[in-house]
């Protein structure tokens, strides 16, 4: 497996781009390691070598993953979230054990928290819905990143108007932290709700707008009318 790890490598070294690479500074403010491979490139090379993994048992592919992730390098981490879109047909709620900590040793930026929790963690949580029991403590954790994930992993089920009353009881937690990554991810996941939940979710803004950060707010009614915008926004 060592060698499949080697091989992935070289071939991510391989499509990398100088300026692609340099373009990570425009999307970061922390110190980010990458070749400046394009996201289409690192989909197409994750895909052509989860089909010589998939059947080498959950044992094998989560200690590739955990490879991949210790290096710190994007590209790398990328070709995990890209695995994880495909552990439904063996993951078990106990995985989401390994997923946080996984989330709070490797994941350093908002990508790679998103590009993770949207999926792997998202599809866990629609299989094993009483796993979102535990979203409470990260949402309460010292990591901003397990914080913002308490809220992105809840993503994808949000946009089809699942958890409700989840995502409404980790914005609580959130609502006034003081991290604009966090802020943005819990504001993103009320905005998802409100695809499916538009007076509930427009509900809980006004009756928290005076203690909501601006950022979080101004994410949390985007889809929303005018009208309803105009109102969660007046001073």
């Amino acid at each position: 497996m060592n060698h499949l790890i080697e091989v992935i490598r070289q071939e991510l070294i391989d499509h990398a781009d100088e300026k692609t690479r340099l373009s990570f500074s425009r999307f970061f403010r922390e110190e980010v390691h990458g070749y400046g491979v394009k996201t289409h490139t690192v989909e197409k090379i994750a895909g052509r070598y989860w089909q010589k993994i998939k059947e080498k048992g959950k044992e094998v592919i989560f200690s590739l993953c955990e490879e991949l992730l210790r290096t710190d390098v994007m590209e790398e981490a990328f070709v995990v979230s890209m695995w994880g879109k495909h552990f439904n047909s063996f993951i078990v709620p106990e995985d989401m054990e390994t997923y946080a900590r996984w989330i709070n040793l490797y994941i350093n930026n908002w990508a790679k928290c998103d590009s993770f929790c949207n999926h792997a963690v998202g599809d866990l949580l629609t299989l094993f819905p009483h796993k979102a029991d535990v979203l409470g403590d990260w949402a309460r954790s010292d990591n901003r990143w397990m914080r913002r994930a308490a809220a992105v992993s809840l993503i994808m089920p949000a946009k089809k108007g699942e958890f409700l009353h989840k995502a409404i009881e980790i914005a609580s937690i959130m609502l006034t932290d003081k991290d604009d990554m966090v802020q943005k991810g819990y504001g993103w996941l009320l905005k998802e709700e409100s695809r499916k939940h538009r007076q509930e979710i427009f509900d809980y803004v006004m009756r928290n707008k005076c203690l909501m950060p601006r950022t979080s707010l101004r994410y949390a009614i985007e889809l929303m009318p005018l009208t309803m915008r105009r109102l969660a926004m007046a001073r």
